[in-house]
């Protein structure tokens, strides 16, 4: 089943806030293999000049994939999660995101394009703080190839 032509320029409701601990930046910068003490040791982070114990530039992925879910799992727009390859990414960060940090993601389906066969979607979630303040974009893109009908 393709996916719903009329997807392109929806916005999809905003995610719950989401609370960044410092557990949480440790351990997923413990992941990715990045040992700079910033993101494990809070006297560190603010020798460094931050407010606290800094996530590293990916980290948003972790609060703008909850925003991807909705898309995702919607019925209606008809995507396959185990027809989808994850095409690009990328991130526009206008400050860091810190432990304390709340944040909440919105996305919205900027394209939506067939080609070769595949629905390419294009989305963008902004990430906001508990303040309003835009932190940072993420932007990423799906390659979707609709499953053929038994």
């Amino acid at each position: 089943m393709p996916v719903d032509p009329d997807l392109a320029g929806r916005e999809f409701p905003p995610t719950a806030a989401y609370d960044v601990s410092r557990s949480q930046i440790a351990a997923f910068a413990t992941a990715i293999g990045d040992t700079d003490p910033v993101h494990h040791d809070v006297d560190a982070a603010r020798a460094a000049g931050h407010a606290d114990v800094v996530a590293p530039v990916t980290y948003p992925i972790v609060v703008a994939f909850r925003a991807m879910r909705a898309l995702l799992e919607d019925p209606e727009v008809g995507i396959d999660l185990r027809h989808v390859i994850h095409a690009d990414q990328r991130f526009e960060s206008l400050r860091p995101v810190w432990a304390g940090d709340s944040l909440t993601a919105r996305l919205g389906v900027e394209s939506l394009r067939s080609m070769g066969g595949s629905d390419i979607i294009a989305t963008r979630t902004e990430l906001t703080g508990s303040d309003g303040e835009l932190v940072c974009t993420a932007y990423a893109k799906l390659a979707h190839t609709p499953s053929e009908p038994t």
